[in-house]
């Protein structure tokens, strides 16, 4: 089959695809119940359970926290991991290598970097320090209040881009390098399977585990949820910089 015909076919079987999708989403679509009947599978004690009961059983006043984090804690494992396969992804896709050399791709990086603007430098010398200890601020007080660790993760990252745009890639790149980026990612992603399997389990046998309900209003209290807000705030804020250094220049420094 030669290169004319290949390329039919696989336009044709595309196109088959994306019309059984298409038409597989529709009737989905029309097979949902009606918005807002009180039979529907959404509308039951579940939610009231997560409001009045989450606050003792948790410790987290945020009971949107107290939910994803306990509760739910496994989807939200699921979530990071996605975002770790999404940088992982990206990566594959868009990395630089072979041919160009390192050198030559940071020296045509080099071109959107600012060169000596004092006003944006000095600017965020004040802007950089406030956003990074807003992240914290936000992922360490998410039990407590609105945030946790996907809003503060989403600041910290923010903040390392601000810091990337204004002092350049050969400074940001000291501590946030390829290594570096693997190590504290999967070293979150294992330390938060590994707490939540282990109360999970216990939990499951009715065993006593070390986990206890938190005191609502400490922010050295309920339970795990503080070092897993820490955990998904790691991998959010190095997925946001990782993908931001692909797109721009295929790749970090070695």
């Amino acid at each position: 089959m030669n290169k004319q015909k290949r390329d039919l076919v696989y336009r044709i079987l595309c196109t088959c695809f994306t019309i059984l999708f298409i038409a597989m989403m529709l009737l989905m679509v029309h097979r949902l119940p009606p918005l807002g009947r009180p039979d529907n599978p959404d509308i039951n004690e579940v939610a009231e359970f997560y409001v009045e009961e989450g606050p003792e059983e948790t410790g987290a006043l945020n009971a949107v926290t107290g939910m994803i984090l306990h509760y739910r804690a496994f989807d939200t494992l699921g979530e990071s991991c996605v975002l770790f396969v999404a940088a992982v992804s990206v990566f594959i896709l868009l990395r630089i290598d072979g041919e160009a050399s390192n050198d030559t791709i940071v020296a045509i990086d080099r071109r959107y970097e600012p060169t000596g603007d004092p006003i944006l430098t000095q600017t965020f010398t004040l802007l950089v320090p406030a956003v990074l200890m807003f992240g914290i601020y936000i992922t360490f007080n998410g039990h407590l209040s609105p945030g946790g660790g996907f809003s503060g993760g989403a600041i910290l990252g923010a903040g390392f881009l601000l810091f990337l745009n204004a002092y350049g890639l050969e400074k940001t790149e000291r501590f946030l390098s390829s290594a570096m980026f693997r190590r504290v990612t999967c070293a979150a992603l294992s330390f938060y399977c590994i707490a939540k399997s282990y109360t999970f389990y216990m939990g499951a046998n009715g065993l006593e585990s070390f986990e206890q309900a938190g005191v609502p209003g400490r922010i050295l209290s309920a339970g795990l949820i503080l070092p897993l807000n820490i955990c998904v705030a790691v991998v959010v804020s190095q997925t946001i910089y990782s993908l931001y250094i692909m797109i721009r220049k295929g790749g970090f420094n070695k």
